[in-house]
């Protein structure tokens, strides 16, 4: 090897000495090498990934509602909740995945549209839900066999039962929600919500009631008296007109009884609402009984004067015959009613009255009966709901004897002509009115408004109109409307809120989410059901998420493994 310090290095070739290996050598000779094999440990067989085949929230979801605005609200919360957490909802049934369907227990025909519905979903494959009173009361019905079902107290987990719906379980959530043993109202009010109108806001102020009305079954679903606190209906109140909503409709089973299990009232509650209402949008009642709202007629008569609260009170009477409101256990006598009605006529002139009349509940004589039609001769109430008697399972006036079914027919026809023998409206006609636009009418011809007195009238359909309070003409009035021709000069006054969401649009999440719920996206890894402004990882993401990290712990070993 010549030294560091000599001038000349022989080329690399030429250091190769003769006796080495030809390449042609080297490469026979590693034909005949045999590798040694390495011994490994014995590895127990590779479980077997157990992977659904169906995704829970990439399903599309159709809804159907019966009953009254109670219901309407929980409706609403079931379809933000689980657009929330990427179903999507349908309008079309027969492109649906699964029917949810929100039941109303207090006729036979709104039962019975509900059990047709369920079979026809069946008939068509589809995985169905059902919700609202008719399977909290009933649960054991034969038609709700092997379905699942969302009480009227456990509407924050329809995702959770759809999701399982969807996979083939059956689930049942029928319990009442506690609070160290205390009844509460219900789900929280800040859940999700697709509104069906985006201009009206449904605030269920408390669920159930104190009555035991002999005919009711709604009773036996939602229970007793349980109100929501203050300070929770005023910031779901303030958050809906944060969301372009000008109307908020006050609902329950009996909202003239609220606050009595939580020492309030509903004045108390009505003061803290009007703070919130910005000018511009309205606040509508509803129903109360006559005994409970009896104790506050001074209160409510300055409420119902309020500028941004609607004159109208529904106030049912079921009956003029004192004796068939004992059979009722209705807890008050015609005369109770009358006062009532009498001192808010007398107090804020112009009120509506809506009522309820019951024909041929059990027991009633033509004698009772003509009680009846006479207090609607002398009242001439302009919005009245009359119902022929239905015995509803379970309730103690099932029990009791019936009226002939032609009898009640009768009577129910004959009540309907004194109706519709009169017109309310007549005497309007030249008068000029401010109405909030708030919807389209049935026939698509015309939008509808209210006036103070939450009268309907109906303007013509520009665009502008719609949430907005404008100013009218009436030239026409029928039996349940007025039509009214927009005045020239006037300006259309524009709520002090902010734009509406859009129809279909999700309430109560972050802004940034919308248009995922809109689109119906749905991540498993990130399943998250969104509560109010939270999220939540719900059990199902926590399985997925488990099971796609042992998934790719499976594929790293076995690339590890054949790389070796």
């Amino acid at each position: 090897m010549p030294s560091a310090c000599e001038p000349f290095v022989d080329d690399i070739e030429d250091m190769v000495s003769s006796h080495d290996l030809t390449s042609l050598q080297r490469q026979f000779s590693r034909q005949s090498v045999i590798p040694r094999v390495r011994k490994r440990k014995e590895q127990p067989p590779a479980e077997e990934l157990q992977v659904d085949s169906v995704i829970p929230g990439t399903q599309k979801v159709w809804m159907r509602t019966w009953g009254c605005s109670h219901n309407s609200s929980d409706g609403e919360y079931m379809a933000g909740q689980l657009a929330a957490s990427g179903y999507k909802m349908t309008d079309n049934p027969s492109d649906a995945d699964v029917w949810l369907l929100n039941s109303c227990t207090v006729k036979n025909p709104a039962e019975d549209h509900f059990r047709n519905s369920i079979k026809k979903a069946q008939e068509q494959n589809k995985k169905v839900v059902v919700a609202g009173c008719v399977p909290q009361a009933q649960p054991r019905m034969d038609y709700l066999k092997g379905l699942s079902i969302i009480g009227v107290q456990q509407i924050d987990r329809v995702v959770e039962v759809v999701d399982e719906a969807v996979k083939g379980h059956s689930v049942r959530l029928l319990g009442q929600k506690k609070d160290n043993g205390k009844r509460l109202g219900g789900a929280r009010l800040d859940l999700p919500k697709i509104r069906k109108n985006p201009l009206i806001e449904i605030i269920s102020i408390n669920t159930g009631c104190l009555n035991a009305c002999t005919y009711c079954k709604t009773k036996h679903a939602r229970g007793d008296l349980a109100s929501y606190p203050i300070e929770e209906l005023v910031e779901r109140a303030r958050q809906s007109f944060q969301e372009g909503v000008c109307e908020i409709w006050l609902t329950s089973e009996d909202t003239g009884a609220y606050g009595r299990d939580i020492g309030t009232d509903l004045p108390s509650l009505l003061w803290e609402l009007v703070k919130e209402i910005p000018e511009g949008c309205m606040l509508r009642l509803g129903m109360t009984n006559p005994p409970y709202i009896l104790e506050h007629l001074e209160e409510m008569a300055k409420i119902l004067n309020h500028p941004r609260v609607y004159a109208f009170l529904h106030v049912p009477v079921q009956s003029a015959s004192d004796s068939v409101l004992m059979d009722m256990k209705r807890e008050y006598c015609c005369n109770d009613f009358k006062c009532v009605v009498d001192f808010l006529k007398n107090k804020v002139p112009g009120i509506t009255i809506a009522t309820d009349i019951i024909c041929g509940f059990p027991g009633e004589t033509d004698k009772d009966f003509k009680e009846t039609v006479e207090l609607v001769r002398e009242y001439q109430f302009p919005s009245l709901f009359i119902n022929q008697f239905y015995p509803r399972p379970g309730t103690p006036a099932a029990k009791m004897e019936q009226v002939p079914a032609q009898v009640k027919k009768q009577r129910t026809k004959e009540l309907s002509a004194l109706f519709h023998s009169y017109n309310p409206y007549d005497h309007k006609v030249g008068e000029r009115q401010h109405v909030l636009v708030t919807e389209e009418s049935f026939d698509a011809q015309y939008y509808v408004a209210h006036n103070k007195f939450y009268e309907q009238v109906l303007v013509p359909k520009n665009p502008e109109f719609k949430g907005k309070m404008i100013e009218v003409d009436i030239y026409e009035a029928g039996k349940h409307f007025m039509r009214g021709r927009p005045v020239d000069d006037a300006r259309v006054f524009t709520p002090s809120i902010s734009q509406p969401l859009l129809k279909g649009e999700v309430s109560g999440i972050p802004q940034n989410l919308k248009e995922s719920c809109q689109n119906g996206f749905h991540s498993p890894l990130a399943s998250t059901a969104v509560i109010g402004q939270s999220w939540r990882l719900d059990g199902e993401g926590l399985k997925l998420l488990s099971g796609g990290l042992a998934l790719l712990a499976f594929v790293v070993f076995f690339v590890f493994e054949k790389l070796l």
